[in-house]
């Protein structure tokens, strides 16, 4: 038999679904594309500055940035998730010395990023209000079929 995560553990009949965190959606969308601009990156520094820098080096370090990239998205429900996320945009737009057209890039992911994890929250308080405003009436109308 299959193990049980945590959420599945604690489900009991007639328990409303949680909501998944926008913020958390728009966030991992980001960082993701950002791993695939890191691999491409690693694959323009490899190929343009081929004498400047070992091999292993450039692979060495680009995998290992998109990895980290990739696998923040793991975190991010965490309370210190979305300050990693800011940290590694830095080190995004930091890559600008190795190839500067990568400052450009990194500061237009940066913003998507601020852009993202503002809209995100918004969108999380304002269904939460929505929520409220349901179970309220919900609990104000019992004999009202809900959806």
């Amino acid at each position: 038999m299959a193990k049980l995560t945590k959420a599945q553990r604690e489900w009991r009949p007639g328990m409303p679904k949680k909501r998944r965190s926008t913020k958390v959606m728009f966030a991992s969308t980001v960082l993701l594309l950002e791993a695939f601009v890191a691999l491409f990156g690693t694959l323009a520094v490899f190929g343009l500055r081929r004498g400047e820098f070992p091999p292993a080096l450039v692979f060495g370090l680009g995998i290992g940035l998109a990895l980290v990239l990739a696998l923040t998205c793991a975190v991010l429900t965490k309370p210190w998730g979305v300050a990693l996320g800011w940290v590694l945009q830095l080190v995004l737009i930091l890559t600008g010395f190795v190839e500067p057209t990568m400052f450009v890039v990194g500061a237009l992911f940066a913003l998507t990023w601020w852009y993202g994890i503002r809209t995100g929250i918004r969108i999380d308080r304002e269904a939460a209000q929505r929520d409220r405003e349901q179970a309220a009436w919900e609990a104000a109308n019992p004999d009202t079929p809900s959806n």
